[in-house]
Formats: structure tokens, sequence, C-alpha cells
């Protein structure tokens, strides 16, 4: 479904709102703390009838797409849905935070921009079938090198 067809509420509510991981804790084992969804993501995924445990597949760095042994920093990432996310198409950019620092690495999705539409706040996170993202150490600190480029991705509605 391309964002012509998202609810127009979605559309005029979201726009400049969502989540920032700014203000996120850090475990002592080098991974975020808990974090609440924003209300306007919680809104606006309701809206979308994106729902906790929904999921797709998405490459997890546009810049390295269909690669093994990509490396990721601690930082900002732009990753891209590789599959069909309720209303959301693939192709969809999510934007979100990466973190290298715990036991895997944690991405966190905090916008979803439709190929042809406005910037949404969303919830959610990159994992792969056996929970986290393995990592083996990268080249210098705060990175990561990750085995595969591609990951699930699951709406949740707080981050644990």
């Amino acid at each position: 479904m391309n964002a012509t067809r998202l609810p127009s509420l979605v559309l005029i509510s979201c726009l400049g709102f969502g989540c920032t991981a700014s203000g996120v804790s850090i475990r002592p084992d080098g991974g975020p703390g808990p974090q609440p969804c924003s209300e306007k993501a919680l809104e606006a995924m309701k809206i979308l009838q994106l729902r906790p445990g929904d999921s797709s597949s998405a490459e997890i760095d546009a810049n390295q797409s269909h690669q093994q042994g990509i490396t990721v920093n601690d930082g900002p990432v732009e990753s891209y849905l590789t599959e069909d996310l309720g209303p959301l198409s693939p192709v969809t950019r999510l934007y979100g935070q990466i973190w290298t620092g715990g036991p895997n690495v944690v991405i966190r999705y905090y916008e979803a921009r439709p190929p042809d539409g406005e910037t949404i706040p969303i919830c959610a996170v990159a994992r792969l079938g056996r929970g986290g993202l393995l990592k083996k150490p990268g080249p210098r600190p705060g990175s990561a090198v990750l085995e595969f480029s591609r990951t699930g991705i699951y709406i949740v509605d707080s981050f644990r």
C-alpha cells in the first residue's frame, strides 16, 4: 500500500513527531536501557494497524545492502524494508539508532518513511530468529561486524 492510501490522519498527526534516541540510559553491559515509545508513535501504529510482534525484513544499512560481513557503527542508521510491514511497502526507509556496546548489536527504529510519503513515527527493533544481532568485534571502538546485511524487523510497544 502506498502512502497516498495511508489514512490522512496519520500523515497529518505524525509530521515532525517521533521519539529520538537521546536520553537512553546505557546498561552495565554497554547496551541501551529501557525506553518508552512516544505517544505519537503508538497513535500512528494504532492507525496503521501495526501491532507488537508484526514483522518484516530489512536491509540494515542502506549503504551496505546485499553484503556479508557488514560493519556497523554506534549512531544513526538508515535501513529499508525488503517486504511489506502492514501498509508500509518494500523500500520504505527506516530511521533509527545502533548500539554496539553490549553482547549483541541493538538497533531501534523510531521513524518510517514510505517511498512516496511523509515520515511516520514508529517503534520497531531489528532481531534475528534466535534473538539479538550476533556480532564480531569491529575494526575500532564503537563498531561491530554483522554476518548478514539483512535482519528481521519487529514492531514493539516499548523498548526493553
